[in-house]
């Protein structure tokens, strides 16, 4: 797999993560998107840093940011755990959702065994809550197109929540899904980033293109 460069600089480096991969560097995976960045940035200097800012799931691909100084991964450590990082997903889901554009709140327990969140009626000592707002802006021949805004950044957020109103990404089967996905993918796309840049005030937004096979053909992006 060739890695896909959106946006570098002396700071960062943003990438359009392939589903399939993991993010980080594991003794148990023979290629990873930190693997794939380190072969990038060794061309120009020996030992990089590459600081992990943030994950995506295997079977999820977008944007993807890595920082190359400390410095920069503490400033974006900040602004993740104030919130002040706005991450938008696509989805394609199996099913219309009964309303076009709302906001989902549950309570999400992580199940370590599983490997999977679920969804409480209760909020307890070892639940989160979960928010996200989605909007159906597109369908295909595979399913529906769905923005999603998370509001909190949750395991398994989206495919949980997502689901459990009925809706599951396509793919996924883990969530419930019947719908067929290509290998080690779903229909789950970090599509864009935005934040405001502590120092410069900048408003910053990246954006990663859609996979390139026959489930992400919408007339509304391109």
């Amino acid at each position: 797999m060739m890695l896909e460069v959106i946006h570098e600089n002396k700071d960062l480096i943003v990438v359009n993560k392939q589903s399939g991969l993991i993010s980080e560097k594991s003794p148990f995976e023979k290629i990873t998107v930190e693997d794939q960045v380190k072969n990038h940035l060794t061309k120009v200097r020996k030992n990089p840093f590459i600081g992990i800012i943030h994950r995506l799931d295997r079977v999820t691909s977008g944007v993807l940011i890595f920082a190359k100084k400390k410095s920069i991964l503490v400033n974006f450590n900040k602004l993740f755990s104030t919130k002040k990082v706005q991450k938008t997903y696509l989805a394609i889901v199996e099913k219309e959702p009964e309303i076009r554009k709302d906001e989902l709140v549950n309570f999400l327990f992580k199940n370590n065994l599983k490997k999977k969140s679920e969804i409480k009626k209760v909020k307890s000592k070892e639940t989160q809550e979960a928010i996200l707002t989605y909007e159906v802006i597109d369908k295909n021949e595979f399913g529906y197109l769905l923005k999603i805004k998370p509001k909190t950044g949750r395991f398994h957020q989206i495919r949980a929540q997502l689901s459990d109103m009925g809706c599951p990404i396509i793919g996924d089967e883990k969530y419930g899904a019947n719908t067929k996905h290509l290998p080690l993918s779903i229909g789950l796309h970090s599509w864009k980033i935005n934040y405001k840049d502590p120092k410069s005030m900048e408003f910053i937004s990246f954006e990663a293109p859609l996979p390139k096979n026959k489930y992400w053909n919408f007339n509304s992006i391109k």
